[in-house]
């Protein structure tokens, strides 16, 4: 007898030994929890994001040491009417006066009045470092409130960088935590309909519950490695429910359903743990490979993505072949109590006269036609996918700016306010110049120049009567010029005005100085570098998950048929999920539907994210459902019968699982910012087609047209047959029935 799988061996062990597995995983979880939280997490700063030329510009400027404090402010306006003057400087000098007394205020400036009077604004610098002045506000927006209470007849507000900062942290925060208390509950619901009992249901949400956990400890651990950024946590939840939940409910449903065949508790596990947990191990490694992609990006965003995700699936993988068989074993037929009745009628595991599961009578009538004429079948289906992905070719990229943060919080509104009563005049781009000490006179005659030459353009603002804006570092290597556009940032022509700074103005301005460093950054500049750099680096990450997915989906079934049909499967999907995400957010049809502002644009870091996400996690429906069918093909069944089997006998996994993915996504899609919304809409929206059209008709038509073509592979990869022990003769296989 050859040596069993270690998937095998691991869940015989456990369940074997439950109360020790169980044991085992609960110091596990909560070592790496409590670790992570004493390591403390590190943080990506704005050098470790510095991205393109713009990225650049940054770094120079933040050579320079420049003393640019955080400055907050009071805005004073009326509550309806025209303001009163005297009663806004009352207002004012008693908030300079209590400010003036709070730790952390370096200066208190004099009130400026809005042109038309509508507006008195007090400007507040901020001690310390600026990029944690948005910690550090609290105590001058308390002074600010009990102004406001002290002038009830006026809005007092705070509004600035740190006071914004400070809200969209609490936003985003109290999204996580809705997030958090949303999933659980929409995934038990799920769960419960689809076993119809209590306890089966809340194994997975455990499992996931737990791999979430340890994985966020092990996820703080490593940011001292690849910095962590604010999406990490978010995307550690979000894949870790699904593919905890997933794993957990491929594993159940195997395990049940062979003790409703008559097998006992530890061979119902053992052979859950050789079919379905194989595939997990399988789909999780996809994932994890699809993840490492990211990593090549070279972008600190994408890796503290990736290294979260990878971390999360290779937790819920390893609770997967070891908790689970030991909670299982330990279980027994518990795990299907307390029963609900109607649910347990419609969902318990039953088995035909054959000992096969049996399907529900949906599926065999969705799988008709791609079973009795697969190739028209496979080109309209085909057809519509495509025709659904063709918007994505008109796919635009931009990083979410000041107008598309949520309206929701206080300090958003003060800020449209504050807009409203001081017009900016535009945008700004930022010219950075870094070069000798010696050189710096020439250095700004040169960006005088520029900015003389860039005011005669129409794509350019021109220059204020006190000239043009330069500072120069204390020690006279870095030198920066503010060239205004009267434009918005997300205005063509601002990009156009960006375009010829760069091409034009700048290099012919300051390309003869010796020794030179120069790049031009600011707002515009910062959303098209990384459009271009996700631009430039899609193909590289989808060449390494293409490459190394196709390889193991080879090894894996032994056959090169199958690994290419996968791929092509799964660009397909994630084709149209790109098209149905245009549909959506470049246009404004949705925005009332689904509560957002288009801007118009596809947020720059989402279709990179999104391609491996959906690559990897489509994998566990397909591995789950091609391991299914090639059960069949080896039992000696015909192709076509053998694709039946395959997909009605997981089709209530793979439904559930589904469900539980487009619902955990969904809930994301509910989030304040245009970036999760984007996230949780393009999620859902993917899986859904991916288990339903994917998975229920292309698969099994192009499946049924190839026939036993699909198992085709040269003879290094095909499997080499056991010898059978000569005293021991091998017994014939058992020949499995299709599902009619």
């Amino acid at each position: 007898m050859g040596r069993r799988p270690v998937t095998v061996r691991l869940a015989r062990w456990s369940a074997e030994h439950p109360w020790r597995a169980i044991a085992l995983w609960v110091v596990f979880v909560a070592v790496c929890f409590v670790g992570g939280n004493a390591a403390g997490l590190n943080e990506a700063t704005s050098g470790d994001q510095a991205i393109g030329e713009a990225g650049q510009a940054s770094l120079i400027v933040d050579s320079g040491d420049f003393d640019n404090p955080a400055v907050d402010n009071v805005l004073i306006t009326s509550r309806g009417g025209a303001l009163d003057q005297t009663a806004a400087k009352a207002a004012a000098d008693d908030a300079a006066a209590r400010l003036r007394s709070v730790g952390g205020v370096l200066e208190v400036g004099q009130p400026v009045t809005a042109r038309d009077g509508s507006a008195l604004l007090l400007p507040i610098t901020m001690s310390g470092d600026p990029e944690t002045a948005s910690d550090r506000v609290q105590p001058l927006r308390d002074a600010t409130a009990s102004v406001q209470a002290a002038h009830p007849q006026l809005r007092v507000e705070q509004v600035g960088g740190p006071s914004i900062g400070q809200a969209l942290d609490d936003t985003l925060g109290k999204d996580f935590k809705r997030a958090e208390l949303l999933s659980l509950p929409v995934t038990l619901a799920i769960l419960i309909i689809a076993f119809g009992a209590l306890i089966a249901a809340s194994v997975p949400v455990l499992l996931a519950l737990s791999s979430v956990a340890a994985a966020m400890g092990l996820s703080t651990l490593a940011s001292h490695l690849v910095p962590a950024t604010d999406t990490t946590g978010p995307v550690i939840l979000l894949i870790g429910m699904a593919v905890g939940v997933d794993y957990s409910l491929f594993y159940i449903r195997r395990e049940r359903e062979e003790r409703a065949k008559g097998r006992s508790g530890l061979d119902a596990v053992e052979i859950a743990a050789e079919t379905s947990g194989h595939a997990v191990v399988v789909s999780g490694f996809a994932v994890i490979i699809s993840m490492a992609g990211l990593l090549l990006a070279g972008d600190v965003v994408f890796s503290s993505l990736a290294v979260g995700s990878i971390l999360v699936v290779a937790v819920a993988v390893t609770g997967s072949l070891t908790v689970l068989p030991a909670l299982l074993a330990r279980l027994g037929r518990w795990v299907d109590r307390p029963r609900v009745p109607l649910l347990w009628r419609l969902t318990a595991p039953r088995t035909g006269r054959h000992g096969q599961p049996r399907a529900p009578r949906l599926w065999p009538a969705v799988l008709r036609p791609a079973l009795r004429a697969p190739v028209a079948t496979l080109v309209i289906s085909v057809g519509l996918l495509l025709a659904l992905a063709a918007p994505a070719l008109g796919m635009k990229l931009k990083f979410p700016g000041m107008e598309d943060l949520p309206r929701t919080t206080p300090a958003m509104q003060a800020y449209d306010r504050l807009t409203a009563a001081f017009p900016s005049a535009g945008t700004n781009h930022v010219v950075a110049v870094r070069a000798s000490a010696e050189q710096a006179d020439r250095v700004r005659t040169a960006l005088t120049e520029l900015s003389t030459r860039a005011a005669g353009d129409p794509l350019f603002a021109p220059v204020e009567a006190d000239g043009p804006k330069i500072e120069v570092s204390a020690d006279r290597t870095v030198s920066v010029l503010e060239v205004a556009t009267p434009y918005a940032s997300r205005d063509d022509r601002s990009v156009r005005s960006l375009e010829k700074l760069r091409a034009d103005l700048v290099p012919v301005e300051l390309r003869g100085i010796p020794g030179i460093e120069y790049a031009v950054g600011g707002s515009v500049a910062d959303s098209e570098d990384y459009a271009q750099h996700v631009r430039d680096k899609l193909p590289l990450v989808m060449g390494f998950v293409l490459v190394l997915t196709f390889l193991v989906m080879a090894v894996t079934f032994r056959s090169v048929v199958v690994a290419a049909s996968s791929i092509a499967l799964n660009l397909l999907s994630a084709g149209a999920a790109y098209g149905l995400l245009v549909l959506v957010f470049q246009g404004e049809w949705a925005q009332g539907l689904l509560g957002f502002t288009s801007m118009g644009a596809i947020v720059s870091w989402l279709p990179l994210f999104l391609f491996v996400v959906l690559f990897g996690l489509s994998m566990d429906y397909h591995v789950f459902v091609v391991s299914r069918i090639r059960e069949g093909v080896r039992s000696g069944m015909p192709n076509r019968d053998a694709v039946s089997y395959g997909i009605t006998s997981s089709a209530g996994v793979v439904t559930s699982a589904a469900i539980v993915m487009v619902g955990v996504f969904s809930i994301f899609a509910t989030l304040s910012t245009i970036d999760m919304k984007q996230l949780g809409i393009g999620l859902a929206a993917a899986i859904l087609l991916d288990a339903t059209i994917i998975r229920g008709v292309v698969l099994p038509a192009l499946m049924t047209m190839l026939g036993d073509a699909n198992w085709w592979a040269p003879r290094f990869l095909r499997p080499r047959p056991a010898p059978a022990a000569p005293s021991d003769p091998p017994a014939p296989a058992p020949r499995l029935v299709p599902v009619p």
